[in-house]
């Protein structure tokens, strides 16, 4: 598969003729690919939404704190505008904006909007924004948007019970969002907006508008921190530094939290409207939650069956959470891996739209241990916490080393490996059609839930990285546009990791074998043989390799394809690919893991 394939017939778009383009890279050095186009022409970068690739020198600019970062932008403005801020009167209501705190328990800026509403004597509206191009700039998939548009049935008849209406609008243009929003504050006479922070990059800048925009027109705009445990910027190593590896990182998050324990406290519950609301509001409680916007709308057999998959809202989220710990958490540290355990807690849809908050699972786990520190007691639990706080430390990455959110990898010194952008092969890795057995049963599942174990998004995407040698960042967008709870920060590390691109990533020349990886996480063949029916029928280990281990006719005979490329060969490949575009030479490839 050597060079650039182009199928007219593939899932992805096909790059024209590859050019010699001469393009300086950080080290001011000719490279011969032009990274930039690549990005673009591949929708790596969506051009109707965004510019160019961000070069390697503006990276190294963030890295000096020689640009702002937009987390910082967003805390200077709401500091610069506070005393302003501060003496705005209540008005005739006070607005909750919903956007991924998908509950009325438990949350930050709900809770602090209700407060506000309660003291002003005045009824709080909630409103929820649809917007078809943040849907398509932010690569949500449609079985998310599905989700979300059915936790909102539930959250509008939960609030209605409170006399609190909920406003759902579809706002076409991203770009008129916030306008959207303070029009429709002035047209209820609201002085007070609240939400929780989102920590991307476009998020953030539009909160520092905001805050600016609705203050200009007498409104006080008000951000808090919800999506995380510990709020971006409060976790410094010793030298003053933002962490970058994990498990120093997970040491001060834990001493944090035992320091200040208010931040697992559960926010205030919210007080009912007075029942005028509903008929000062009366349009708002009859007004049906929108259907899914074009761009990603769902057949009736796809709805029916995410629905079955994942039933939405937040009491469903609370009941997952309480049998995951009354009967999973405790074998949860040694059976974790296994996809085929059925172990796990399937609550990264409702951490990830915000039907639960991370600071409310690890509570009531903590509550079940029997001690009272977060990495101390029963291993399952302070397994379980640890595995929680991932998402924290993604976001705190985020909001740091901003340009990961712009196509670039953490390491951006590897934007500048020569990928692979093979159309053929990758539609097979992405249909699970490779002929490796672990990395097809992952992609199906993928392809038919919007889920994937964890355990398998590693395997698949090292596959992807190292094995096929293709763009990982075409693998970072095929998940956003098929998980039901793909979140960017989460999947972008996942995909550093894999790719050993990322932060805290293995290295890159650990490559995994995915033959041995099946192995040893799915044994007995259980979960290969539930997404992959062709190979139901291959008994023992030969289910893992079948046309290596004596199963050959008889996975040919019931369709199942041999594998597409040779490991071993394509290891070595990787290797020297990887060190051309660190600029290392291939000299003494041939060592390095091989799990």
């Amino acid at each position: 598969m050597a060079g650039i394939k182009r199928k007219a017939t593939s899932p992805v778009r096909p790059l024209p003729s590859k050019k010699q383009n001469i393009s300086p890279d950080s080290d001011g050095q000719a490279n011969d690919f032009d990274h930039s186009r690549i990005a673009e022409e591949y929708g790596i970068i969506n051009r109707e939404f965004y510019p160019a690739e961000i070069s390697n020198e503006r990276c190294e600019q963030y890295n000096k704190n020689e640009i702002p970062r937009p987390i910082k932008v967003l805390e200077s403005t709401i500091k610069e505008t506070q005393d302003e801020r501060a003496k705005i009167a209540t008005g005739d209501c006070v607005v909750h904006w919903f956007k991924r705190d998908l509950r009325t328990s438990d949350n930050v800026s709900l809770s602090k909007a209700s407060k506000k509403a309660k003291e002003g004597g005045v009824p709080l509206v909630c409103m929820f924004i649809v917007s078809p191009q943040d849907y398509e700039a932010h690569l949500t998939s449609a079985p998310r948007v599905d989700f979300e548009l059915r936790t909102l049935e539930v959250m509008k008849a939960d609030l209605q019970e409170l006399s609190i209406p909920l406003y759902v609008a579809t706002v076409e243009k991203r770009k008129e969002v916030p306008k959207h929003v303070l029009e429709k504050c002035q047209e209820w006479g609201a002085k007070h907006v609240f939400c929780n922070t989102e920590y991307e990059v476009d998020e953030l800048r539009r909160e520092a508008k905001l805050t600016k925009l609705c203050l200009e027109n007498g409104i006080d705009f008000n951000a808090a921190h919800d999506d995380v445990v510990v709020p971006p910027g409060a976790l410094m190593s010793g030298s003053g530094n933002q962490y970058s590896v994990y498990s120093p990182w997970y040491r001060a998050w834990v001493k944090h939290l035992h320091d200040h324990p208010a931040l697992l406290a559960e926010a205030e519950s919210i007080s009912p409207n007075p029942a005028s609301a509903k008929e000062t509001f009366q349009s708002m409680f009859s007004t049906p939650i929108p259907r899914a916007p074009p761009n990603k709308s769902l057949s009736d057999e796809e709805r029916t069956r995410y629905a079955h998959y994942w039933p939405a809202g937040e009491h469903e989220a609370e009941s997952r959470l309480h049998r995951f710990i009354n009967e999973k958490i405790n074998k949860y540290k040694e059976t974790r891996n296994f996809p085929a355990a059925n172990s796990t807690s399937l609550l990264s849809v409702h951490f990830s739209s915000g039907t639960l908050a991370a600071r409310t699972a690890i509570r009531i786990a903590r509550s079940a241990n029997n001690a009272q520190k977060l990495d101390a007691g029963k291993a399952g639990i302070v397994g379980y916490i640890s595995e929680l706080a991932w998402r924290d430390f993604y976001k705190h990455v985020l909001c740091h080393w901003p340009f990961v959110c712009m196509g670039k990898p953490f390491k951006y010194e590897y934007a500048d490996i020569e990928w692979e952008y093979d159309n053929e092969a990758f539609a097979r890795w992405c249909e699970g059609k490779t002929g490796f057995p672990i990395v097809d049963a992952a992609m199906r599942q993928l392809n038919e839930m919007g889920y994937m174990h964890n355990r398998c998004r590693m395997i698949v995407g090292s596959f992807l990285a190292k094995d096929l040698l293709i763009d990982w960042r075409l693998g970072e967008k095929y998940f956003m546009t098929h998980l039901v709870d793909g979140d960017f920060a989460s999947n972008n590390g996942g995909w550093g990791f894999s790719a050993s691109t990322g932060v805290d990533p293995q290295p890159y020349f650990r490559i995994f074998n995915p033959f041995l990886q099946s192995e040893k996480f799915d044994e007995g063949g259980e979960y290969i043989r539930k997404w992959v029916p062709e190979l139901k029928g291959v008994e023992g280990k030969a289910v893992h390799d079948p046309y290596s281990r004596g199963a050959g006719k008889q996975a040919e005979k019931a369709g199942y394809p041999r594998p597409m490329v040779e490991h071993k060969e394509v290891r070595q490949r990787a290797l020297e690919r990887y060190k051309k575009g660190l600029g290392r030479g291939t000299a003494n490839v041939g060592g390095g893991v091989h799990n």
